[in-house]
């Protein structure tokens, strides 16, 4: 009992001196060089070093989220999961990168760890679903919780990123032969596109029995447009996108019988790659369009969970994600919506896979006071979105903790 006492205790310990270290992003540009060259050994080193630092700082977060969400099941079960993670990745901080067997048991734990995190995002909104349902949740607890879920799901794209990526260079993950993991050199964003559509339009019929056509513009006229990206962020995102496009123009025009086609215009410029999808789908109250990036918010009611086949809609988590998938590497996802008439989604995407950086949370005496901090009475005269784009609180005076920024980080590059 003693022994196991003190396992914890060295954990916890590990886990806390972590957390005071800076997460090294990288560009799209590393990752693709180091894929390339496709060194196992330098591989295991970083992640070694990187991947418990990541975790450490999405775990001490946990530790200021509401009482009430942390007590819920699913909350502490998704705890778990990172306990157990970090634990399997602190079993290798003394190993033998030269010994083959140390890196084959590491890309085994890490496809672990990659199974074992499969539900992350469902089991955690059911963890939110839960506290709603027992104790309700004010606008108070709500930005809290928002603003934890940006974070924590960013996180856990940025590991699933550096995870997926080795397990695809030197783990048995099959692979597409033009791309160096999960990155394609010659990413076809039009390809990109047509496979959204497709999946979107499967699940739109399934459940609507129809679905609106769809017509490509480039600015170039061209019919390919590539860039270095990673395709399966890019149909994430656009199939989120197609999805709530249809469902609005199928609902708008149900009594036609032909409905108005979905329109991509997509424009490569010197940096940026824009996508851009206009619907006729009646689009939103201009009061509503900031609401579409808040988790557990949907305009279609909320769906009974099967475990199979996922919804069109009601959930509310499509496009918080998508958003978080695109801003992951530089970008954004932005909403413009004409009520009465239709909705214009742009996806904005770094040209330049040098300036394409991981956009990481660190977890800060800063953190730590936004989930403590009040917000200050409002001094207009009506709350609208626009006087609360800059907001302001009033928060508990703390003593600045530095972050320890010298530890050495294997050089991916």
């Amino acid at each position: 009992m003693m022994m196991k006492f003190r396992k914890f205790r060295c954990l916890l310990h590990a886990r806390h001196l972590h957390s005071k270290y800076v997460p090294v992003p990288l560009s799209m540009q590393q990752y693709l060089e180091f894929g390339q060259k496709k060194c196992e050994r330098k591989s295991f080193q970083f992640l070694n070093d990187e991947i418990p630092i990541r975790l450490a700082h999405i775990m001490r977060e946990f530790e200021d989220l509401p009482k009430e969400l942390l007590t819920m099941k699913s909350v502490k079960l998704v705890r778990s999961w990172y306990d157990l993670s970090f634990k399997e990745v602190q079993a290798f901080q003394d190993k033998d990168p030269d010994d083959k067997k140390v890196l084959t048991d590491f890309s085994k734990t890490i496809q672990d760890i990659l199974n074992r995190h499969s539900y992350v995002v469902e089991t955690m909104a059911q963890g939110v679903i839960e506290m709603e349902d027992t104790y309700g949740m004010d606008d108070k607890i709500s930005e809290r919780i928002q603003y934890f879920l940006d974070r924590f799901y960013m996180n856990r794209i940025s590991i699933r990123m550096l995870l997926t990526q080795h397990a695809a260079l030197f783990g048995n993950i099959s692979n597409h032969p033009r791309r160096i993991g999960h990155i394609d050199p010659n990413c076809d964003v039009i390809e990109c596109v047509s496979n959204a559509f497709k999946a979107a339009r499967h699940i739109c019929e399934h459940y609507h029995m129809q679905a609106p056509d769809l017509d490509i513009v480039t600015a170039e006229g061209s019919k390919i447009v590539d860039f270095v990206y990673v395709p399966s962020h890019i149909e994430h995102i656009l199939f989120e996108v197609f999805k709530n496009a249809m469902r609005a123009v199928v609902e708008f025009h149900r009594d036609k019988m032909e409905l108005p086609k979905l329109k991509i215009i997509v424009a490569k410029g010197q940096q940026d790659l824009t996508i851009k999808l206009c619907d006729q789908g009646g689009g939103v109250p201009y009061k509503v369009q900031d609401k579409l990036f808040q988790y557990m918010y949907s305009t279609a009611p909320r769906p009974q969970y099967t475990g199979h086949d996922s919804p069109l809609a009601g959930y509310g988590y499509g496009l918080p994600l998508s958003r978080l998938y695109a801003r992951y590497f530089q970008g954004d996802l932005v909403v413009s919506s004409m009520e009465g008439y239709g909705t214009d989604v742009y996806l904005y995407l770094k040209v330049n896979s040098s300036e394409a950086n991981e956009c990481l949370p660190i977890y800060n005496t800063t953190t730590s006071r936004m989930y403590e901090a009040e917000k200050v009475v409002s001094d207009w005269s009506s709350s609208t979105t626009w006087n609360q784009s800059i907001r302001t609180y009033c928060t508990a005076v703390k003593s600045k903790q530095p972050m320890i920024t010298d530890k050495s980080i294997i050089s991916i590059q």
